[in-house]
């Protein structure tokens, strides 16, 4: 997917370049900056950024990437955090911003980011988070790359309690929801059982009759059907739903292409689609949104409360440990 939430030691990484979270002087740091020096090679990457002779906020220079997988390491000195009135989020803004452009101007395809001013810098996480957020997303918008925003686990950002608390509860009703329906039925009684055994039998192949007579439109002439009564774009689309436009392109070709769940539950979040409309899409790759599921009860809450931001929706099933939304 063009934008990935992963957890994973940045250093590791098999991407085009990395970002460091730099100091002004692009001297050796602590945390993410010091990791990155150490893996790079300390004495070869120092010697490349005193060369280069400092970096303002918000700004972005380049440097080989030395003895780790990736090409380039792109280093951005970014805000310490004074309160929020130094305009500390535009510098920040800006440091993603100048990474992304330097990336391009040297045609990177993959980029991975640290949550840059997070650490001793201390941004608060969640406004950071935001604000990488946005300004990668709208980046995307114009240009294909892969872009990866590297934390190390669910404490290193946040969601806001409120919804965190309100999408827990919402899970917590659900699953209650169901353990009773699963309970209820098996108290049925062996006669009672019995006696419903033929209308049962019969009410289960009018479905299987009514399934298959549903075949004649696919997933993706469905999806296409969709986007046309939406009058969006192929672009806008796959751009919203956070989809790589090479898949896009073998769905729209392949009528008989089947995606994976949560790549076409991204198609429907893209869409706006209603709960009603988003299981005529899901049933036609073969899917169904459930009680049994904490993914499919997330994605449920979303469409109930009629937020279909893609992002806020990934960090939520991020933070429940749930596959994201996309390719």
């Amino acid at each position: 997917m063009p934008l990935e939430l992963i957890r994973h030691d940045i250093t590791k990484l098999k991407v085009d370049v990395i970002v460091n979270a730099a100091n002004t002087a692009l001297k050796m740091g602590g945390g993410v900056c010091g990791a990155i020096f150490r893996a790079a090679g300390a004495n070869e990457l120092q010697k490349a950024c005193d060369k280069i002779d400092g970096c303002k906020v918000g700004e972005a220079v380049i440097t080989e990437g030395f003895h780790l997988d990736t090409k380039y390491i792109i280093h951005t000195p970014g805000p310490v955090w004074q309160g929020g009135g130094n305009q500390e989020a535009e510098q920040l803004m800006s440091s993603y911003n100048n990474s992304l452009n330097l990336a391009k101007e040297y045609q990177c395809k993959s980029i991975a980011f640290p949550l840059i001013s997070t650490g001793v810098y201390g941004f608060p996480k969640e406004a950071a988070l935001q604000i990488a957020i946005t300004a990668i997303s709208s980046f995307l918008i114009k240009h294909d790359m892969l872009v990866y925003l590297v934390v190390f686990d669910n404490t290193s950002f946040g969601i806001s309690q409120k919804l965190f608390s309100s999408i827990h509860q919402y899970i917590d009703e659900h699953y209650v929801e169901e353990v009773e329906k699963e309970f209820i039925r098996s108290r049925v009684e062996p006669t009672e059982v019995d006696f419903h055994h033929k209308d049962l039998i019969e009410e289960v192949n009018a479905s299987l009759e009514y399934r298959l007579n549903q075949l004649d439109e696919s997933f993706s002439q469905r999806l296409l059907r969709f986007i046309d009564e939406r009058n969006m774009t192929d672009v806008e689309t796959y751009k919203s739903a956070n989809i790589d436009r090479r898949l896009f392109s073998k769905i729209r070709k392949d009528t008989d292409y089947t995606p994976k769940k949560r790549t076409a539950v991204a198609f429907a979040i893209a869409l706006k689609l209603g709960l009603e409309e988003t299981q005529e899409l899901l049933t036609s790759a073969g899917y169904t949104l459930s009680h049994s599921s904490k993914f499919d009860i997330i994605i449920k809450y979303f469409i109930e409360q009629e937020n279909y931001n893609i992002h806020k929706i990934n960090e939520a099933l991020f933070a429940f440990d749930q596959p994201l939304l996309g390719s």
